[in-house]
């Protein structure tokens, strides 16, 4: 067994044993109808035996009750294994399905680190499913074990030769049947690897779709999405050519181990070893054996699916996580924080020795002369990831050495591109609020100039906003973003570009909102922008991953080429 196979099958297993009660219940009901069909062919051939050769009127009717009997067993016993069977693996889908959205949004992050959220999608709903109804390919197979082993042992009794081939062959097919899998289990895996990245890749343009109009890039988009869907596509080719190659195969050596079984039992009955009764008991479980080796087949397909997704599963599960959680929260109110931020020798990705005090209360604007600094310093303020070395401390406090809980509620990072959620205007803003005191609301809607949105929408607060707040124009989205942060009253917050989408007035009134609504709490302003720059009490600025000067942003302004060409160019 390779390494690589370990986390897959402690998810195939997690899967299973999660679902335990379900899938022993519907595998005892499983074994039941199995061994009543196996009978029924049994039963057949005492009524022949007692109505046909020994003209027996009342043991035929005798052996036809049982046989009714029997069926209604068998009725309901398929029905309430196939009842729990079905639960077992919709519920078995489900829990993954859980798992891998805590994983995703949990708080150390990491998990959605070179995989589109498309990508992500595809792997919590076919993943999930496929592994799911492994489950229920366990209660189908344990069944159609015990149809084999009922049918040989009856086999036996009428005939050692019939009961020893079944015996013997029955593995022996089985373990072709497992090798035929490998090619089905290999591409499935790549299979739904191309489908996943056809979604991710289709959401993500999707996304995007106004930006790809904007700059005339739709036929690039087209192109790109064309590729990747046909690269999909042949998987899924190579996927089905080799199950239906498998299914083929299959079903050919079933056939002629049927075939076997009835040459066998003929030549028997021609040499008067076995009687009519037996004949037909012995023809008709040939043709029953049909059932439980098809069945091995379904069962074989759905474990080399299952195996590929769980393996899939598990790399999403045990991605490595961006930072560690750090310990527990002891339940210090977020409110007692006072905001001092300290980062010293901060190097991270393209940051060197950054050092920055900001004092409590303190609005310090940051401008950075290449976007990928203003990146680094966001992910390592907002605790998205730990610098190499250096420190993020808060309230002198290092941020690993503080819960992510305490460090989310204190720093609020409210980065460029932050995305609506769909439901009411309201709700957006209202998002990260506890309180009922609608007065921090109606400050943060003024402040971040959303008062005029709400005022140009018919329905005002309660205006419906679709997903990612497509149904609003990019600097009325912007806005409501901004308010939402601002609403959210954090203790210390870092706001990067808030107004790159709205006109140059809104953009003056949104800058001195800002610092009015913020008061005397802890304000990083990460951005380009002279109007807002205007009203920080100093700006530092970031040239090539370091700081190069600090001071007030007119006297920057003059003194700084670098400083100059960011601001105003």
């Amino acid at each position: 067994m390779r390494r690589a196979d370990l986390p897959g099958r402690r998810v195939l297993w997690g899967a299973v044993g999660g679902q335990r009660r379900d899938v022993l219940l519907g595998a005892v009901l499983g074994m039941g109808h199995q061994t009543g069909e196996a009978l029924v062919p049994v039963l057949i051939g005492l009524a022949v035996e007692r109505g046909v050769v020994a003209g027996d009127v009342g043991g035929l009717l005798l052996w036809l009750g049982v046989l009714a009997v029997v069926y209604v067993g068998l009725s309901y016993s398929f029905r309430f294994g196939a009842r729990a069977g079905e639960r077992a693996a919709v519920t078995a889908a489900h829990r993954l399905r859980a798992q891998l959205v805590g994983r995703v949004l949990a708080p150390e992050g990491g998990a959605q680190e070179g995989r589109l959220p498309g990508e992500l999608a595809n792997t919590a709903t076919e993943d999930a499913k496929r592994v799911g109804a492994v489950t229920m390919a366990l209660v189908v197979g344990i069944g159609a074990a015990t149809g084999l082993v009922v049918g040989a042992v009856v086999l036996l009794r009428i005939s050692l030769p019939l009961g020893l081939l079944v015996l013997l062959g029955a593995p022996l097919l089985l373990w072709l049947v497992h090798l035929l899998s490998k090619p089905l289990e290999r591409r499935s895996e790549t299979e739904q690897e191309r489908a996943a990245r056809a979604s991710g890749v289709a959401a993500d343009l999707v996304a995007g779709l106004r930006v790809l109009k904007g700059i005339g890039a739709e036929p690039a988009a087209v192109a790109r999405y064309r590729r990747t869907s046909q690269e999909s596509l042949a998987a899924t080719l190579r996927a089905a050519r080799a199950e239906a190659w498998q299914n083929g195969v299959v079903t050919m050596l079933t056939g002629a181990f049927l075939a076997l079984v009835a040459l066998v039992g003929g030549r028997l009955t021609a040499r008067g070893d076995i009687g009519l009764g037996e004949l037909v008991s012995s023809v008709a479980l040939a043709l029953f054996l049909i059932g439980p080796l098809s069945e091995f087949s379904w069962v074989n397909a759905e474990l080399a699916q299952g195996r590929a997704s769980a393996a899939r599963i598990a790399e999403v599960l045990d991605a490595d996580r961006a930072v560690s959680p750090g310990p527990p929260p002891d339940g210090a109110p977020p409110g007692r924080t006072a905001g001092r931020l300290r980062l010293s020798g901060l190097s991270y990705g393209c940051l060197r020795e950054v050092d920055l005090d900001i004092a409590p209360g303190e609005t310090v604007g940051v401008v950075t002369t290449d976007p990928a600094d203003a990146t680094a310093l966001l992910r390592c303020l907002g605790r998205h990831a730990d610098p190499a070395d250096g420190a993020v401390e808060l309230d002198g406090i290092a941020l690993p050495a503080l819960s992510l809980a305490h460090v989310r509620a204190a720093i609020l990072v409210a980065e460029h591109d932050a995305d609506l959620f769909e439901g009411t205007l309201l709700d957006n803003v209202t998002a990260a609020i506890t309180t009922a005191d609608a007065a921090p609301v109606a400050a943060a809607l003024a402040a971040s100039g959303t008062d005029e949105v709400v005022r140009a929408l018919p329905e005002g607060t309660g205006a419906a906003v679709t997903a990612r707040g497509h149904s609003l124009s990019g600097g009325q989205r912007q806005r409501v973003a901004l308010a939402r942060a601002l609403a959210a009253d954090a203790p210390v917050l870092v706001l990067h570009e808030p107004t790159t989408a709205v006109d140059a007035v809104t953009e003056a009134g949104i800058a001195v909102g800002i610092r009015e609504v913020r008061g005397e709490r802890t304000t990083v302003l990460v951005t380009n922008s002279p109007a807002l720059l205007a009203v920080t009490d100093r700006v530092v600025l970031i040239e090539d991953g370091r700081v190069t000067a600090t001071g007030a942003h007119d006297r920057l302004v003059h003194e700084r080429a670098a400083y100059r060409t960011a601001v105003l160019a």
